[in-house]
């Protein structure tokens, strides 16, 4: 056997010359402490805040505390698997979450990992949880409207693509039922929607879940869940992660609904992690930086514009408050970052008044320009009207002499709570709310039984389905009012069959 000397030494020269040297160098610290999913790590020179870090058991951490003698670390998922002593690898990568359409219609845990059992997400693409809210030269200012399929709220305190709306109120007040009624009706919208729930039982959000199924509202809706079993730092990362998944939908152009339940719950979990990782309390002991918590979520809002797409994400964080005390802490904070809050009012939910919503504190910062021209002119002395009922209704209560014109205004009144009522998940498009509102301002229900006006207004949803829908189309593609007689027409020929 013949060796070409040659052959073999140009070989081994190009073998020398194209050798590359791989080293895996990483950078590795030691647990020394862990307890109640906050672990303390010496060695960890260079690491970066928020960066994420590996135990040796395969658990992974967020850097939080960058201390000059170790660093503190929220660990994500059981944190009774890391012991002291353990290796913890840095992997040089801030917390990132998949994004994209693959995630429609699954159910998420805090860190996007599919918890619904239907096999794996197949994302293509991931964005890091904390960025840098758009600019003011990023967006335009809030002008289309958000409908709800609520009357009180389409016609009281309008809704706008891009805006933050608080809901607040105490815990049993109906908050969760507006958001989903909320994310119901933006069927057919081309909006988008991500529910997070925080801190919620899992039966409460199977129950959402399964809602939302049953009306075909999974094809449109992300759902992240980080229940109350789940450890505090999955409850604080929780709204970033649905906020980063709205928002790569956002710079495709697209509407997104975010929903926060609630952010109550992720400023008790921020707060004991604080608490643990040393950082010093301020009021009610939450940390001084709570504000910036939620301020830095919330502005990640936006409507943008033209130039950038025009997509938007229009934020419902909630709040729950105690004794409908709206002058705590976090609720100051939130009611400061927002364009205005909806406050829903115990007594009135226990006494049947369903959406709870408080005229007299609720506003919306955008008003009419969230409003379609139509629901402008039937609603707009419907506030005026409902907090002068409400001032009479309480001073009615001393007196039985009453004259005429206050009789008549407190009638008005109880006709415009009644028809404001609402059952849940039966959301209203916005051009049948106009026709009742049409006919509770005009005087059309004044001579309507209280307890009839109900099955008025359902009647009067079918006999324009069925005998006027040029009526229903109008105003849907126009956004404004046919011309006054036609709806003045069709209204009076429906009250006379309904009395007859």
């Amino acid at each position: 056997m013949s060796i070409n000397l040659e052959q073999m030494s140009a070989r081994l020269k190009d073998k020398i010359e194209n050798y590359e040297r791989i080293l895996d160098i990483s950078e590795t610290g030691t647990v020394i402490s862990v307890g109640d999913g906050i672990a303390r790590v010496n060695g960890l020179t260079n690491v970066m805040a928020g960066e994420i870090l590996e135990f040796s058991t395969g658990v992974k951490g967020m850097a939080q505390n960058l201390d000059l003698s170790n660093v503190g670390v929220i660990i994500f998922g059981d944190y009774r698997q890391v012991k002291e002593k353990d290796e913890v690898k840095r992997t040089g990568q801030i917390m990132s979450v998949p994004v994209g359409e693959e995630l429609i219609g699954r159910v998420l845990d805090a860190l996007g990992n599919p918890i619904d059992g239907l096999g794996a997400l197949n994302a293509k693409k991931e964005r890091p949880i904390e960025v840098k809210a758009s600019g003011v030269m990023a967006r335009k200012s809030v002008e289309e409207p958000l409908q709800t399929g609520i009357k009180s709220i389409d016609a009281l305190v309008p809704i706008g693509r891009g805006q933050r709306e608080l809901i607040i109120g105490d815990r049993q007040t109906g908050k969760t039922a507006i958001a989903v009624d909320t994310i119901l009706n933006q069927k057919g919208q081309d909006v988008i929607c991500v529910y997070v729930a925080i801190g919620q039982k899992e039966s409460t959000v199977n129950s959402v879940v399964e809602t939302l199924r049953r009306h075909d509202a999974m094809a449109y809706t992300v759902v992240i869940s980080a229940s109350a079993s789940q450890p505090a730092p999955m409850l604080y990362v929780s709204p970033y992660t649905g906020v980063t998944i709205a928002e790569d939908f956002m710079y495709q152009g697209k509407h997104v609904l975010i929903v926060y339940d609630d952010l109550s719950k992720q400023a008790a979990a921020y707060r004991e992690l604080s608490l643990l990782l040393q950082r010093p309390p301020g009021r009610e002991a939450y940390p001084g930086d709570v504000f910036y918590l939620h301020s830095r979520l919330l502005e990640r809002a936006a409507k943008l514009n033209d130039a950038l797409g025009g997509g938007s994400i229009t934020a419902l964080p909630f709040i729950e408050t105690q004794a409908g005390d709206l002058s705590a802490y976090v609720a100051t904070n939130v009611i400061s970052i927002t364009d205005g809050q909806i406050f829903l009012k115990s007594n009135y939910f226990h006494s049947g008044i369903r959406p709870a919503i408080d005229a007299g504190l609720s506003v919306s910062r955008v008003g009419g320009a969230a409003q379609i021209k139509a629901m402008k002119k039937v609603a707009g002395t419907l506030r005026l009207d409902l907090a002068s009922y409400r001032e009479l209704e309480a001073f009615s209560q001393f007196g039985s002499d009453l004259d005429e014109e206050t009789r008549k205004r407190l009638a008005r009144g109880e006709r415009t709570v009644e028809v404001l009522k609402q059952p849940v998940n039966q959301p209203i498009p916005v051009e049948k709310q106009v026709c009742v509102l049409y006919a509770l301002i005009n005087g059309y229900l004044d001579d309507i039984d209280v307890s009839e006006i109900g099955r008025f207004e359902r009647e009067l949803y079918q006999f324009l389905d069925n005998a006027h829908t040029a009526i229903l189309d109008h105003i849907r593609t126009t956004k404004d009012l046919p011309e006054d007689a036609q709806l003045k027409v069709a209204i009076e020929a429906f009250k006379q069959a309904f009395k007859n």
